[in-house]
């Protein structure tokens, strides 16, 4: 049984697509907003794929964001005010996140491992009221997931090793890295992270630890 539980936020945590549609929404009405969304997120990995190859140092997620905000203003043929950037740092919860977390902080250490800084992650938690026991993640290792320093300085900063420790996700790339670096793994989908048309991470694509239909399950899953 694994003494600490580290999350993906952004997918398997919160529904970050309905979210920043809605925000964008609100300031942007001349756009469609769920594809501003969808275009914004698109940007994502690409931003962090120059760091984590050597190409530019450590930009933490909230510059990246505001960077990516403004290339993607500028093809939809708009301008975007830079605190629109902050829409990432309100996003709801899934149904069962607030709830599950609940569950699983009882009898686990509960922390998120996302490519978010901590000063989103805190904010974010704030927002959607999400338990966590601390901020961990990609700021302490100044890289990005999947690389194998982020899950390890998880472990280090609580003083376990990888091996006591389950990171959780919904997306089986997350979980492949993480196993890699030694760390147990869960795995629940999330099938309209994308909306309806979702045709990744629908399901495993591996014998994960445990697997579970949603937080609450795998709060039972996890229980001693």
């Amino acid at each position: 049984m694994p003494k600490a539980l580290i999350f993906d936020v952004f997918g398997t945590c919160v529904d970050w697509r309905t979210s920043v549609a809605r925000e964008v929404a609100a300031v942007l009405p001349q756009v469609d907003a769920t594809a501003f969304a969808m275009a914004w997120r698109a940007e994502y990995d690409p931003a962090m794929a120059r760091i984590r190859d050597g190409g530019r140092g450590y930009v933490p997620l909230d510059d990246l964001h505001r960077e990516n905000l403004h290339r993607v203003a500028e093809a939809f043929g708009v301008t975007a005010p830079d605190d629109l950037s902050t829409a990432w740092e309100r996003l709801d919860p899934w149904p069962d996140v607030v709830p599950g977390l609940r569950s699983m902080k009882a009898d686990h250490i509960i922390a998120p491992c996302s490519n978010g800084s901590i000063a989103l992650m805190t904010r974010l938690a704030k927002y959607g009221g999400m338990p966590w026991d601390c901020i961990l993640g990609a700021e302490l290792a100044r890289d990005y997931k999947p690389k194998p320093a982020v899950y390890l300085a998880c472990c280090t900063a609580l003083r376990l090793d990888p091996g006591e420790v389950t990171m959780v996700a919904a997306h089986n790339g997350d979980l492949a890295a993480a196993r890699e670096t030694g760390l147990q793994t869960a795995f629940m989908p999330r099938v309209t992270e994308y909306g309806p048309e979702q045709t990744q991470d629908l399901g495993p694509t591996e014998d994960w630890d445990v697997i579970a239909s949603d937080f609450k399950d795998l709060a039972r899953k996890l229980h001693p």
